[in-house]
C-alpha cells in the first residue's frame, strides 16, 4: 500500500478559485512558483523565479520611509525599482513588507505543505460536482516543484476529484510518464514552432517540448495546445502550419486553445524593478478570428476551443 506524505512543501505564488478557463467545468488553479522558460511576453512574471520576491507599487506608496528605515542597506525603494540592485542587494527578507503601511512592498510567494494544499481543494468540491471541473495546477512550470505537483495529484486523485496541468512541456521525459497516471489532461503550452526563434524568445529549446508532447500522447493521457499568439512573433502562416503538423501526429488531443497575448505582464514587471522588459502588441479580435481560419484552413479537422 503507498505510504502517506504530509510535510512536502511547495512555494505557491496564488490560488485561483472559480476559475472557467484552466480546464473543463469550474476549476480550482494553484500557480507554483519556478519555471525553465523565460519567455520575453510572459503574463506572470513573478512565476518564472522558484524563489520569494517582492512586488513594489510604487503608485500607492507614500513615501513615509519606513521601508528605508527597516532596510539593511537603508534604501529599500530604491532598490525595490531596479532589478540589478535587487539580484545585488535584495535577500527578501521582507523587512520592508511588513512594515509598509500603505501595503506598496508585497511578499509574491508562500510555503504550503501538500495537505494545506489539498484542503484548500476539497472546500470546492460542491462546484466540481456540479460542473464536472476539478484542481489546475499552472505556474510557472508545475514539473519544477516536482515532489509537491506529484503529491497533490495523488492525494486528490483518491477522492476522485479531476485534474489538470498547466505546463510548458519542459522537464524530463521520465517526470511526465511518472505523473502521467494522476493527470486526467494536460494543457501544453507552445510558444512558437521554429527551433531557433524558441530559443531567443523562451531561452530553452522547442524539440524536448514536442517530444514530451509524444510521450504523454502515446501515454494515452488527453492533451488540448494552448497557443499564445502574437503578432510580431507567431502570428504567420509557418506558425499555423506547423501547429497543425503537429496536431495531427497525436491520438488523444482534444483540440487547440488560441490566447491573445496581453499586457497585463507589463506592471507586473514594473512592480518587481524590470523597467527595460521587451514589448509586444496586443492582437485584434480581428487578427485572432483570420488566425483561427488560417489554421483550420490547413485541416478543417482540427477543433479550436473556446
Amino acid at each position: 500500500m503507498e505510504s502517506e506524505v504530509n510535510d512536502i512543501k511547495g512555494v505557491v505564488f496564488d490560488i485561483q478559485r472559480f476559475s472557467t478557463h484552466d480546464g473543463p467545468g469550474i476549476r480550482t488553479t494553484v500557480f507554483l512558483k519556478g519555471c525553465p522558460l523565460a519567455c520575453s511576453w510572459c503574463h506572470n512574471p513573478e512565476s518564472q523565479s522558484a524563489h520569494y520576491e517582492l512586488f513594489f507599487n510604487k503608485k500607492i506608496c507614500i513615501d513615509c520611509g519606513s521601508c528605508n528605515k527597516t532596510c539593511p542597506f537603508g534604501n529599500a525603494r530604491e532598490i525595490l525599482q531596479d532589478s540589478e540592485l535587487r539580484k545585488e542587494k535584495c535577500g527578501s527578507c521582507l523587512l520592508c513588507a511588513n512594515v509598509c503601511p500603505a501595503n506598496a512592498i508585497e511578499k509574491v510567494g508562500k510555503i504550503y505543505t501538500s495537505d494545506e494544499i489539498v484542503s484548500e481543494i476539497e472546500k470546492d468540491l460542491p462546484f466540481y460536482e456540479n460542473s464536472n471541473g476539478g484542481i489546475t495546477i499552472s505556474g510557472g512550470e508545475p514539473l519544477l516543484q516536482y515532489d509537491f505537483t506529484i503529491d497533490i495529484l495523488k492525494k486528490v486523485k483518491r477522492k476522485n476529484i479531476h485534474t489538470t496541468i498547466d505546463t510548458s512541456g519542459f522537464a524530463s521525459k521520465e517526470k511526465f510518464l511518472e505523473v502521467a497516471p494522476y493527470v486526467d489532461l494536460f494543457l501544453w503550452d507552445i510558444k512558437i514552432t521554429d527551433e531557433n526563434l524558441h530559443k531567443k524568445y523562451t531561452g530553452a529549446p522547442l524539440n524536448p517540448i514536442i517530444e514530451n508532447l509524444k510521450v504523454v500522447d502515446l501515454y494515452g493521457t488527453k492533451t488540448i495546445l494552448s497557443l499564445i499568439l502574437i503578432p510580431e512573433v507567431n502570428m504567420n502562416d509557418q506558425h499555423y502550419k506547423a501547429i497543425a503538423n503537429i496536431y495531427s501526429d497525436l491520438i488523444n488531443v482534444q483540440g487547440i486553445r488560441l490566447l491573445p497575448y496581453h499586457e497585463y505582464g507589463n506592471s507586473k514587471n514594473e512592480r518587481l524593478g524590470i523597467m527595460n522588459h521587451d514589448s509586444y502588441s496586443e492582437p485584434t479580435d480581428k487578427e485572432m478570428s483570420d488566425a483561427c481560419k488560417a489554421i483550420q484552413k490547413i485541416n478543417n479537422q482540427i477543433k479550436i476551443l473556446q
